[in-house]
């Protein structure tokens, strides 16, 4: 076993809620192999031509990758071991925080075809195809931003791709709505943490006004221009935004679970031309989060 490969513990987990091998359609023999191969170039950010020869033919790594990102195979397997976690009480609920992080994009990630990229042997599009492929300009170039939703373990719950450039208000409400972990006996996916918190980027009457009306207690810092604009309004500006400041401290989380995220050379740098391969690419990293104790 090689440095970063799957542990027998880790596979043990993994290994339930793979695609069956076999089927018709050219899946490979040995899932095991091919993962490993994918999680070398997620941790290196190398080439996939220069895949070591112990993984097998790089090109078998690489298409494995790119379908399991375009038919969210990935999304699938990262929401079973999380319900797998929840199951065992290892999720902290208690504190869930959002955040956003750059990645500057390789020169290699730009130069994508126009044309709509389609799932391999399948007609249908990759469910996280975006026409901009979550590429934007920026004074330091080509850059992707990732917006995540982090637990109090230091993992991603969800996560969303855009442009360098966009802001991070606008994307709280679709991040949190990528919130679910199924329960293993069954009903409703749990979606509400029990305390949210943000910086004061996330701060707006719309977001408030979403939070409020799905119950979600949160702790987000109003910034000065708005609590004036709410005192020169009078009664009219509603009341104070509620802070609670030692509960703020542990937005932190969201922060180093990021930390953690970019260990990964690929998610720290996108090499990948579509976004939903960088998309996997991220999801992957998370994945291997997940898995270890």
């Amino acid at each position: 076993m090689g440095r970063g490969d799957l542990t027998n513990d880790e596979w043990a987990r993994l290994g339930p809620h793979l695609p069956k091998t076999g089927d018709r359609g050219g899946r490979w023999n040995d899932h095991r192999t091919a993962i490993n191969g994918i999680l070398f170039r997620v941790r290196t950010g190398v080439p996939w031509r220069d895949l070591p020869d112990w993984f097998g033919n790089w090109k078998t790594g690489y298409e494995c990758h790119r379908r399991w990102s375009a038919d969210g195979t990935w999304d699938r397997i990262l929401q079973a071991v999380q319900a797998d976690a929840d199951g065992r009480g290892r999720i902290d609920w208690s504190m869930v925080s959002v955040d956003s992080t750059s990645c500057r994009a390789h020169q290699h990630a730009a130069g994508a075809s126009r044309r709509t990229p389609r799932v391999p042997k399948r007609r249908s599009t990759p469910r996280q195809h975006r026409s901009d492929e979550g590429l934007g300009r920026s004074r330091g170039g080509l850059t992707s931003k990732i917006h995540l939703a982090g637990e109090g373990g230091l993992r991603p719950l969800a996560l969303l791709i855009t442009p360098g450039q966009w802001g991070d208000s606008p994307q709280l409400i679709p991040v949190l709505e990528r919130i679910r972990v199924k329960r293993l006996g069954g009903g409703h996916p749990r979606t509400r943490p029990d305390h949210l918190g943000g910086d004061k980027a996330y701060s707006s009457r719309r977001n408030r006004r979403y939070l409020r009306r799905g119950q979600i207690k949160h702790t987000i810092p109003e910034p000065k221009d708005q609590r004036a604009n709410r005192r020169r309004r009078g009664s009219r500006g509603g009341r104070p935004a509620s802070f609670d400041k030692e509960r703020y401290k542990r937005r932190n989380e969201v922060e180093r679970t990021i930390n953690r995220l970019k260990h990964f050379r690929a998610v720290a740098t996108r090499y990948d031309k579509r976004v939903f391969v960088f998309r996997g690419t991220v999801t992957v990293a998370s994945l291997r989060l997940w898995l270890r104790s």
